[in-house]
């Protein structure tokens, strides 16, 4: 006999099953770009650059966003976290790390085409690798904090998915999360303005617009936006004074980012989507080199 679980405090049976049908599809979605993404660089070798390592990496970290999104979502389906208390901190670790790695990554990004368009200047393995074990042992350095006590990781509103507990609102959190925010967020969000305003002035200069410069920023802004400003809130008012479901509202938006970042980087880019192409199709790609630079 299956056992019948109670509807989580503040939401009808409906908004449950919304909810868990919104992030099933965020995490397939994502999950299969960014797969395709990944199975593309592996398996064509003009994309197999220093440049498009980064957009790699950043696809690595979106299926990360959509592996902890598919438990999300196979929770709210139970109406309840079946994994326990440590199974909670895993997860918000899990979520934690790769959202950071994802927004630390995109900065990545910026700054390599910063130096391809306005310095000229070519990027080497040595320094990819270097940049990307960086993005990853800093996220890690940051999402490890809450389960040494800086912080802490605790449940949902719909109490069926784990992240960082911003309703207490005490010291604790609070200088958490203005040190986690200016490195992890407000950081890269000025590494990627600045970049792509120089890239933009560049691409007035000789007339010749490559790609679209204030995407990158917006999307990022749009899908993480939201979350930041409610974890802000949290700092200087009682957050739980807020609806559970409203509070719910910039989980769901944040966990569109693996996709969002799938059409920005890999299929919004004409060299990287020629790659895909090649993979799908076995039609051969005309350019000898593939980057992740032109769009």
């Amino acid at each position: 006999m299956v056992t019948s679980y109670p509807l989580p405090e503040g939401f009808t049976e409906l908004e449950v099953f919304g909810i868990g049908t919104a992030l099933l599809v965020e995490a397939l979605l994502g999950f299969c770009l960014n797969g395709l993404t990944i199975i593309s660089f592996r398996k064509i070798k003009e994309l197999r650059t220093p440049s498009n390592f980064l957009v790699l990496n950043l696809a690595l970290a979106d299926c990360g966003i959509c592996i902890n999104a598919f438990i999300a979502a196979f929770s709210s389906f139970l109406r309840y976290w079946p994994y326990g208390s440590d199974g909670c901190q895993i997860h918000g670790f899990q979520g934690f790390v790769t959202a950071l790695a994802s927004i630390s990554s995109s900065a990545a990004v910026a700054w390599d085409r910063y130096h391809h368009y306005c310095t000229r200047s070519k990027l080497q393995w040595s320094t990819t690798i270097s940049m990307v074990i960086f993005v990853w042992v800093f996220s890690a350095f940051w999402s490890a904090m809450p389960l040494l006590g800086w912080g802490e990781y605790d449940y949902e509103p719909l109490r069926t998915c784990c992240t960082l507990d911003y309703t207490k609102g005490d010291r604790n959190f609070i200088t958490f999360l203005f040190a986690m925010a200016i490195f992890n967020f407000v950081i890269p969000i000025f590494i990627m303005l600045t970049a792509y305003q120089s890239i933009e002035q560049k691409f007035k200069k000789s007339g010749q617009f490559k790609f679209n410069t204030s995407l990158p920023v917006k999307t990022l802004i749009i899908c993480w936006g939201p979350y930041s400003l409610l974890c802000f809130y949290a700092a200087v008012e009682n957050v739980t004074f807020i609806s559970p479901k409203l509070r719910m509202i910039p989980a769901i938006i944040a966990k569109t980012v693996p996709t969002v970042d799938a059409f920005v980087y890999a299929l919004g880019n004409e060299n990287y989507r020629g790659g895909i192409w090649q993979f799908l199709t076995g039609q051969k790609i005309e350019k000898a080199e593939v980057d992740n630079k032109t769009k």
